[in-house]
């Protein structure tokens, strides 16, 4: 009887932090460097990715470099990742090759990144606040694993873990949208809104660590 109490007691909180929820005006708030808190994603599919179109809303202060996204397979840690040198300046990583865009007025305050990639061509595309930063070229030919873990607020430098504090994200992100092709864009973003491996308005998530959901600040 005791035991059957306690797991009944439990049940609620091992299930507090992992959910399927809309998350349509909240944001996740990472408030302070850790190398323990982050959110893991789950994609509405499983697939081995030849393209995708990454979009994502984020604000930082942070005065060091810092991870907005990271997907890890068992072969790569760093089969996509999508990092912030310093502000304006993001770096995109491929099956561990790298690529630094530059934009012309690093911005301060929140802004809006969309990154898209084919690996047929090999071609990267990145946006910021709905203007295009330039294309380049990464890692043709490479095909991302579809067994991923897909994490927010850390970059991985093992398969769901190797965090290092002074690559954790110190801020908030909102508005994460992941396609597996190459979508179009309009000056408000993507001209589809919702992405079909991972959408904020049905969004299966676990949180670990201090992490806190709050309604956003900025659209």
């Amino acid at each position: 009887m005791e035991r059957l109490l306690l797991t009944t007691l439990l049940l609620p909180l091992l299930s507090v932090d992992s959910a399927t929820s809309n998350l349509e005006g909240q944001s996740l708030l990472f408030p302070r460097e850790s190398a323990t808190d982050y959110v893991l994603l789950t994609p509405q599919q499983q697939k081995p990715l030849h393209n995708f179109t990454l979009c994502m809303k984020a604000f930082s202060d942070l005065p060091r470099d810092y991870s907005l996204f990271s997907y890890a397979t068992r072969s790569h840690s760093n089969a996509l990742v999508l990092h912030v040198n310093r502000p304006g300046e993001f770096s995109l990583t491929i099956g561990h090759s790298e690529i630094v865009f530059r934009t012309p007025q690093p911005s301060q305050g929140p802004f809006h990144v969309c990154v898209s990639w084919e690996s047929s061509t090999g071609i990267a595309t990145l946006w910021v606040d709905g203007r295009p930063q330039g294309r380049k070229g990464v890692n043709k030919g490479y095909v991302l694993g579809a067994e991923a873990k897909i994490i927010l607020g850390q970059e991985q430098d093992a398969f769901g873990g190797g965090f290092d504090e002074k690559q954790s994200l110190v801020g908030e992100v909102w508005d994460v949208h992941f396609w597996d092709r190459i979508i179009s864009m309009k000056r408000t973003g993507p001209s589809c809104q919702n992405g079909n491996l991972l959408d904020w308005h049905s969004l299966t998530f676990q949180s670990s660590g201090d992490v806190v959901i709050k309604p956003k600040l900025w659209r």
